[in-house]
């Protein structure tokens, strides 16, 4: 990965609508230059997908949850599969530690806490925490050494 692509991947995650033309105007390079770049990215499974961030308030989702489940009475696969189905659910991790889940969800207010903690219940321990304010809502991922990359160009 050299200059150009960690440039391409800034700002794609600042803006995933920009098109090819934009991004070559930007650059300063030509069109097919840039596409052979995003196909490579891709191909390489860099750039996993174009999506748009949505905001959980603007949807009616207005309390945002970090839950922790630990001791679970399935196997993680089958908790991971029901997971998938919920909508309430943005995001779901394994991890190490006493806890074997994070989630991250959006819920409407404390009904749809209460509902989605009940669902939760029968899985493990539930341990929540209401999200007060999130100052790193969102971070462009770029390599460790992007910085580093940038300047040698």
């Amino acid at each position: 990965m050299d200059a150009l692509d960690v440039k391409i991947l800034r700002l794609l995650q600042q803006n995933a609508r920009m098109n090819v033309t934009s991004l070559s105007n930007e650059l300063s390079l030509s069109r097919p230059s840039v596409a052979e770049r995003l196909h490579r990215l891709e191909e390489r499974g860099v750039i996993e997908g174009y999506t748009a961030r949505v905001s959980p308030q603007a949807v009616g989702r207005d309390t945002q949850l970090v839950i922790q489940i630990a001791d679970l009475r399935v196997t993680p696969q089958q908790f991971e599969q029901w997971a998938q189905t919920q909508e309430d659910i943005v995001e779901c991790h394994r991890v190490t530690g006493h806890a074997s889940h994070f989630i991250q969800a959006a819920v409407v207010g404390t009904p749809g806490l209460r509902e989605l903690v009940d669902r939760l219940m029968d899985f493990g321990t539930v341990q929540t925490s209401v999200v007060l304010s999130s100052p790193v809502a969102y971070r462009p991922m770029l390599p460790p050494d992007a910085s580093q990359i940038e300047q040698s160009r």
